[in-house]
């Protein structure tokens, strides 16, 4: 265990309710937390890496791209500003040559893809000839043309006309647009590069290449936020006519700058939890009038829509292996948790000797594993017992019955049959009902 996961008592993994917006809340996207990973299981990810997958268990491959043009105030992930041109390329050449080095292990080789994800910082921020050089490269290594979902990220004023047929023409069939707010004081405030005129401006260009989902992120509670001005965005963000909507509740991750002021005494006014709820439920109401449906905690998607999955969502919650490469990226796979090198000379270093640049590792248990799939999941809205009773040999509803009581009790779920479906109530805090999930080792410590 990480030293780090007996410092701090994180929102995170605090089980209770939760009233202000405090330093450390995130949205839950992994279990065990991150800081129980370690170097002492570095060894168990490059052994994982050597044996043959489970069978039928989909594998899909995460690029990160880590480059931006201004870093968000409210902004967790490894990103860079201002690196040119030949030091991107540098990071791309590292990048194929670590797909390169995955693309030989057992637990790869003579794997199809299911799914793909480019994300970042901003994908859509490196020029068409780096685009289209790094595909090249990934897909002769690692082909996915049988990929049911390949996804992109986008910032919208680093689109042009022609990078998004370079985006359409390497098979991208999900685009995400980061949006997060249609107002430009807010935009700057929040330190987002783009303004509204450049999500107007991108608009025509891809309605007219015919993406397979375009989906739009938004964000309740960005700095700034008010209810008149969340209302004017949600309208907006109907008009727009995406076929998915993602909406987040703005967080403070202890690395955030806006977390940094914070503690250094500045004033912020950042919304506090029942603020940041009701607008997120006003979003839901006006989405589904409006002809969208819930399709997770966070999403809402066009009910006549043809395309309605989110491959990498969804596999990931499942279990599926997922080879993730690019500086800091996150890999899940044969049940091991690892990470890469934090740093970006760590990175490109360790690529530059041939050798994986695995920083840190957990390998997981079967009930880690059951425990994963189980609060991921319910991010997506409901589960059923028999899923988890068919790969786990666990009743779930018995196993946790003492959390899933109490979440009832307090109306954010409900159970009939065998199937768990959260309430409103529930999904509006779903990340804050997880904790009462985990065994006790795992509850109030760090969770990065």
């Amino acid at each position: 265990m990480s030293d780090a996961a007996n410092v701090y008592k994180d929102p995170a993994t605090l089980a209770k309710e939760k009233k202000s917006t405090e330093i450390g809340s995130v949205f839950v996207s992994n279990y065990p937390a991150y800081s129980f990973w370690n170097d002492e299981d570095i060894a168990k990810a490059e052994s994982v890496l050597d044996n043959a997958p489970a069978p039928g268990t989909p594998m899909g491959l995460y690029m990160h791209i880590p480059f931006c043009r201004k870093r968000c105030k409210f902004c967790y992930f490894k990103v860079y500003t201002g690196k040119n041109a030949s030091e991107i390329q540098n990071y791309l050449d590292a990048l194929a040559s670590e797909i390169d080095l995955y693309a030989e292990k057992p637990i790869v080789k003579d794997r199809n893809l299911d799914y793909v994800y480019f994300g970042g910082g901003t994908p859509s921020f490196i020029s068409v000839k780096h685009l289209k050089w790094l595909v090249e490269r990934a897909k002769a290594a690692i082909p996915w043309d049988s990929a049911r979902e390949v996804a992109f990220e986008c910032e919208p004023g680093t689109l042009t006309e022609s990078k998004l047929d370079a985006i359409k023409e390497i098979g991208v069939t999900r685009l995400s647009l980061g949006i997060e707010h249609f107002d430009d004081d807010i935009l700057q405030e929040n330190g987002r590069a783009h303004l509204s005129k450049e999500i107007y401006r991108v608009q025509p260009w891809v309605k007219a290449l015919g993406f397979n989902q375009v989906n739009i992120d938004l964000i309740a509670g960005m700095v700034g936020e008010t209810w008149d001005g969340w209302k004017d965005t949600v309208e907006k963000a109907v008009d727009y006519d995406a076929d998915s909507i993602t909406i987040y509740q703005l967080e403070l991750p202890f690395n955030a700058v806006y977390s940094q002021h914070l503690r250094q005494g500045e004033k912020i006014a950042v919304a506090d939890w029942e603020t940041k709820r009701d607008w997120h439920q006003y979003a839901i109401e006006k989405l589904e009038a409006a002809g969208y449906e819930i399709s997770s905690a966070y999403t809402m998607i066009k009910k006549d829509s043809k395309y309605k999955d989110f491959v990498y969502r969804d596999a990931l919650w499942q279990g599926a292996d997922m080879i993730a490469t690019g500086v800091a990226s996150f890999s899940h796979v044969g049940g091991v948790h690892f990470q890469n090198a934090g740093r970006w000379e760590q990175y490109l270093s360790s690529l530059e000797t041939g050798k994986l640049p695995i920083s840190r590792a957990f390998a997981t248990s079967s009930r880690d594993q059951l425990i994963r799939e189980m609060i991921l999941q319910l991010k997506i809205g409901h589960i059923e017992a028999a899923y988890f009773q068919q790969k786990f040999g666990v009743d779930i509803i018995s196993e946790f019955n003492q959390p899933f009581t109490l979440h009832q009790e307090n109306g954010m779920l409900n159970i009939e049959d065998g199937r768990v479906t959260l309430t409103v109530k529930g999904l509006l805090r779903v990340d804050q009902l997880l904790p009462e999930f985990y065994d006790p080792q795992y509850q109030n410590a760090r969770y990065t």
